[in-house]
């Protein structure tokens, strides 16, 4: 029997798409099939003559004609050839039937579910993402680290050398709360850098900063638990608890951080306090020390905890790093959240809490039931990372460079940009928020300099309660500095061309 004709017309392949041209020889060939252009029964032409009709690599064919004898719509036989199957799965009726037409049942079905609660909440925080490619400049994208500027080579020996032989326990599922060394390295660099005080059997390695703030939220918070965060505040953080279905308070914040006096006078006990304390994001400002104190009395007296979300704090360009809160606590009240993204690369995905003792192991139990644990090689690359001092050597680096950068920044807004934008306060950070006049639409502002590819987000975007005072959070550490120089022109190119208040 002669090979069927193909719609050879009708399959189109693009070598310039992303799409791999087997993907696109698969799709062609089952839409051909589901619609009746090739019948059941029919027999195709051989790999080699089809690479050949179509100008491509016989694996190319190889690697379709697998897929779709896989999934049941071809039939392929030594001998007899490859056919098309007689019973498709995706029709219920038989042989050469054409699929059945949906009709309107008689009978009225209540409506479909889409989603949990969980999910519906999840929904109503958009947090923008940055974005990074290799070569691509986006002036004033915020939360990039200069991935340029990373050791790669250094980090790509030791990654392999963790993952050569599969027979090491790295390659089974026993890493739990994280892997020992990394652990120990964390604990060491808390306490030595952020005046943490723990124990390496504190310390819960995740997948990230948001599975860190994941696990904590499902651990201690119940839906209608009330909790205190500022305001504005990170995204990230809204998304994890409005999903949580807790009762989020916002605290308004000042140039000392969240306005702690204010939250005890007007507002119940929180079971849970989320706070940037060392670098409020995204104002920048750093939480007062009679601030820090009164909060952690006022929660540890309510037998609550407090959150501290110490995301990007090695970056602090004016005297030493501001210790942590969870160092001045005594009564196992603050846990406290670390990430490698913001001083290696968002890639590495490699977060950590360090919990009070309590619990430690409830919260080493419950991430074996929530996956959020990285690979354990990935883990123990990352410990010799840092316990060789490269890890060290590293931020020492680029805070050389994101200090330049932020004083090119600062410079820009006292000059190109000083008719609009006026700098918060604040002392370091990846990023720093620039204030508009008072009235401003900050949200227009952002729109307008997004179509012209500049990359600023209204501080509108992260408040919770009406009102506050307009602006711009803008991030340089990954910005090259002829880029903010540039960029800071666009921008106020932008804002002129909007008629944006002056100041």
């Amino acid at each position: 029997m002669p090979d069927t004709p193909l719609p050879l017309g009708t399959l189109s392949l693009d070598t310039a798409s992303d799409l791999p041209l087997y993907r696109q020889l698969y799709d062609g060939l089952r839409e051909a099939i589901l619609d009746g252009r090739l019948k059941p029964g029919a027999r195709l032409p051989s790999s080699r003559g089809l690479a050949t009709e179509l100008g491509v690599g016989r694996n190319t064919v190889v690697s379709a004609y697998e897929q779709l004898t896989a999934e049941g719509y071809l039939d392929s036989h030594i001998g007899a050839g490859t056919r098309v199957a007689h019973l498709l799965p995706d029709r219920l009726t038989g042989p050469g039937e054409p699929p059945p037409r949906r009709t309107q049942s008689r009978t009225a079905r209540p409506a479909k579910r889409l989603l949990s609660r969980r999910g519906d909440a999840m929904q109503g925080v958009r947090r923008p993402a940055a974005n990074y490619r290799r070569g691509v400049t986006r002036p004033f994208q915020h939360g990039l680290p200069d991935i340029e500027d990373f050791p790669a080579l250094l980090w790509s020996r030791l990654l392999a050398k963790h993952s050569r032989d599969p027979r090491h326990d790295l390659f089974g599922y026993e890493v739990d709360k994280g892997h020992k060394g990394l652990r120990r390295a964390i604990a060491d660099y808390a306490a030595a850098d952020r005046g943490v005080v723990c124990a390496p059997e504190q310390v819960i390695v995740t997948a990230g900063a948001q599975a860190a703030l994941d696990l904590a939220i499902r651990m201690l918070i119940d839906p209608g638990d009330k909790v205190w965060m500022e305001d504005p505040g990170y995204l990230g953080a809204r998304g994890a608890l409005m999903s949580a279905e807790a009762d989020i308070r916002p605290v308004e914040v000042d140039g000392n951080g969240m306005d702690v006096e204010a939250a005890i006078a007007t507002l119940p006990p929180p079971r849970l306090a989320y706070v940037t304390a060392s670098h409020q994001f995204p104002m920048g400002a750093t939480l007062s020390l009679p601030r820090r104190l009164a909060l952690i009395e006022h929660v540890a007296q309510s037998g609550g905890y407090i959150l501290e979300d110490d995301y990007d704090s090695e970056f602090r360009f004016a005297g030493r790093p501001i210790a942590s809160l969870q160092g001045l606590d005594r009564g196992d009240t603050v846990i406290y959240m670390g990430t490698l993204a913001k001083t290696l690369f968002p890639a590495i995905r490699i977060g950590y809490l360090i919990v009070p003792p309590a619990l430690a192991e409830p919260f080493s139990v419950a991430i074996r039931l929530t996956g959020h644990i990285p690979p354990a090689s990935l883990q123990a690359a990352l410990a010799e990372f840092i316990e060789e001092g490269h890890f060290g050597a590293h931020v020492r680096r680029v805070r050389q460079v994101y200090a330049r950068r932020r004083a090119i920044l600062l410079e820009e807004l006292d000059t190109t940009l000083a008719r609009w934008l006026r700098p918060a306060p604040g002392e370091g950070g990846l990023q720093l928020a620039a204030l508009l006049p008072p009235g401003a639409d900050d949200a227009k502002a952002a729109a307008a300099a997004r179509r012209a590819d500049i990359h600023a987000t209204a501080l509108s975007a992260y408040r919770l309660a009406p009102g506050g005072r307009p602006g711009l959070h803008m991030g340089y550490a990954g910005v090259p500095d002829d880029a903010l120089r540039k960029g800071a022109r666009t921008l106020a190119t932008v804002l002129e061309k909007e008629k944006m208040a002056e100041f």
